[in-house]
């Protein structure tokens, strides 16, 4: 969907399609966790998670008014998101958790992880997405 047509959306469409995208880009990357995923692969799909959960953050925030930063940091992401609304940091230890995982790769500890990550990196997003998409429900912030 392009962004021109998305914008022309109410905020609650725009909402509802964005977390759509979002829940199928984690399905692929929970396909690919249970298709197998070499060590090699790890960096790539924790970065894929860190994307999802940080634009999860985003889409939620941007429908609740907030001002969100331009950045890819996931830890600044979640600062602006839970500004204001302390029962948000429920999520703060799963993005924690995957940005941990981030770390360990890119100081070549991967004995620092925990067994099987990639599907851990896999859940831990989908824990997230499932939270945030509860919270808009409850808060009929969707269609």
């Amino acid at each position: 969907m392009s962004s021109e047509h998305n914008e022309s959306m109410p905020p609650e469409q725009r909402l509802a399609a964005e977390l759509a995208a979002l829940d199928t880009r984690l399905s692929a990357l929970e396909s690919a966790v249970r298709a197998g995923v070499a060590e090699t692969e790890l960096p790539g799909l924790v970065d894929e998670a860190l994307e999802i959960v940080s634009a999860l953050m985003c889409a939620y925030a941007t429908h609740a008014g907030k001002p969100m930063p331009v950045t890819d940091d996931p830890l600044e992401i979640f600062k602006a998101f839970v500004k204001g609304d302390p029962s948000l940091n429920a999520v703060r230890d799963n993005v924690r958790e995957l940005v941990y995982y981030r770390n360990c790769l890119e100081a070549d500890r991967a004995d620092a992880l925990p067994v099987n990550p990639a599907m851990m990196t896999a859940h831990t997003a989908r824990h997230i997405y499932l939270y945030l998409r509860t919270r808009c429900t409850q808060e009929q912030r969707l269609p």
